[in-house]
């Protein structure tokens, strides 16, 4: 496996300086964050480390983004954005999927062919009316990264953490009975899964046995923690926020079996890109703890990936 981190966590570092910090860190690669410039709706959303709008119309600059990855020996794993496709404010849904659609576009010029991000949900449908909206709108996507020979790799997360994404969460595929709806009604090579164990941790589900079960569809993996707050649960149940209950954390530090998790990874396989995510608030508030948590957490990985 090609050891990374997605770069959402460098909010404010350059291209070229998130490529010295990884080179200089010794990663084998970065999931580069490709979000629209623009006030960001949420944390970790709105970093952008490439620029797509200016990878599709300057040859110049595409070529600089090649060579610096080139020189710095770090592969781009993929670009991410993760945004809200099916989002139930149409202004804003039809601009996150023509974003998307630009980040597909900007995959294939850089010779990266995987894009990283959510398929989305209407968080005040239910399932079933949610289905019917990736029906409508995803098929066109998936045209698109066929067109271009680009994959699409969807994360787990159900991102629902507190008021604002209440009640359902914005992102529909966060289970392994919803990845295989959504995989009849999408029937493509191109789209499989961003496999992250953390977001089964707090919702108590099995993280090994679906790493068997699709296998096929893992395209990218995630490194990210979740500690489980059993006292904090114990109080407001699991109808509450997620965050009433659980804490993102750094790999190690949390709740993860990482040897199990690689072990599986390792059984079926899977020889690609795994990207450490950090979201540890104990890690923010300057840049030497973002570098910290980086650091420790690679130094924690390396245990189980070389």
């Amino acid at each position: 496996m090609k050891l990374g981190f997605i770069t959402s966590i460098l909010d404010g570092w350059s291209y070229e300086e998130m490529m010295d910090v990884a080179a200089d860190m010794g990663f084998s690669c970065v999931e580069v964050a490709c979000w629209p410039a623009g006030k960001a709706e949420r944390r970790y959303a709105g970093v952008s480390h490439i620029d797509v709008d200016r990878v599709l119309c300057d040859d110049v600059y595409c070529g600089h983004i090649l060579d610096y990855s080139a020189k710095k020996g770090v592969e781009i794993s993929a670009l991410a954005y993760y945004p809200n496709t099916l989002d139930g404010n149409l202004e804003r849904r039809e601009a996150n999927i023509a974003h998307l659609k630009k980040v597909i576009r900007a995959s294939e010029k850089l010779n990266v062919h995987l894009v990283t991000t959510f398929i989305g949900r209407d968080q005040n449908k239910t399932q079933e009316e949610n289905l019917k909206l990736v029906e409508q709108v995803w098929p066109d996507i998936i045209q698109l990264a066929e067109k271009c020979g680009t994959r699409i790799a969807i994360e787990n997360c159900p991102m629902l953490f507190g008021p604002d994404q209440w009640p359902g969460g914005q992102n529909l595929m966060c289970t392994p009975a919803m990845w295989k709806e959504v995989f009849n009604r999408l029937p493509s090579d191109y789209l499989g899964l961003n496999y992250d164990p953390s977001h089964f941790v707090w919702q108590m589900m099995d993280y090994i046995a679906p790493l068997y079960d699709f296998r096929d569809k893992i395209f990218h993996v995630h490194f990210k923690d979740i500690k489980l707050l059993q006292n904090r649960l114990n109080q407001v149940g699991i109808l509450a926020y997620p965050l009433d209950y659980m804490s993102p954390k750094i790999p190690g530090l949390g709740d993860v079996d990482w040897g199990r998790y690689v072990s599986a990874l390792t059984d079926i396989g899977y020889d690609g890109f795994a990207c450490i995510e950090v979201e540890d608030r104990a890690f923010e508030g300057s840049r030497q703890k973002v570098l910290n948590s980086l650091a420790l957490s690679k130094q924690y990985m390396r245990q189980f990936v070389i």
